[in-house]
């Protein structure tokens, strides 16, 4: 394989890089606010973890489990250190002349307990490495090129209970009760992994291979 084909030069995998790092950071944020569809309630960050669901699966399907593991280890780096600068910025003394309502806004949206970043930091590595996995054994089974849409549905589906069970649990266990908390976000991101993801997943991996024509 000659260096312009390697698939660390590959124009697909750089811009799903930057699109994952970015998703990685501001789906903390994103989950500030919780938003209603219809009957159903969840937390905003859902919408980037879709995202970081479909371009880790479409990483696994263009350059191969491998490579899509390192994207999610390497997703670490952009989380912990905006989580690090989040922290030096609250310490820092206030301008006394910044506009008093996002003086106090600020740290509520921003501002994550030990616990809570722990959770995520687990509930992340955890749920994204398990997502690979399912998409690359159900490849194996399927094959190349084949039912990708369902592969990445049935991968995101398991992978986003088994995240919502990490941090919940991790974050309110002993607090709250959590029973109902973990059943209606489960019931809301199986939904929308089942409407969103096959359509994310087709288009990241067509325009992955539009990239890298």
């Amino acid at each position: 394989m000659t260096p312009a084909q390697s698939p660390l030069l590959c124009r697909s995998l750089f811009v799903f890089s930057l699109l994952y790092g970015g998703m990685v950071v501001i789906a903390g944020v994103l989950g500030v606010k919780q938003v209603t569809l219809g009957p159903l309630a969840v937390e905003a960050g859902i919408f980037a973890f879709l995202l970081l669901v479909a371009m880790g699966s479409a990483v696994a399907e263009l350059h191969g489990r491998k490579t899509a593991d390192a994207i999610v280890r390497w997703g670490f780096l952009p989380l912990i250190v905006s989580a690090l600068l989040i922290q030096i910025v609250l310490a820092l003394p206030t301008d006394s002349g910044m506009y008093p309502p996002a003086i106090d806004a600020f740290p509520i949206v921003v501002g994550q307990g030990a616990r809570m970043m722990l959770a995520g930091l687990i509930s992340y590595g955890t749920s994204q490495t398990l997502n690979v996995l399912i998409f690359s054994k159900l490849k194996r089974a399927e094959g190349e090129g084949k039912l990708v849409w369902l592969r990445g549905m049935i991968a995101s589906v398991v992978s986003q209970i088994v995240d919502t069970v990490l941090f919940i649990s991790i974050s309110f266990y002993g607090e709250r009760p959590i029973m109902g908390l973990m059943a209606g976000q489960m019931l809301t991101k199986v939904v929308l992994s089942i409407i969103l993801v096959p359509w994310l997943i087709t288009g990241f991996v067509a325009l992955g291979r539009r990239l890298d024509r």
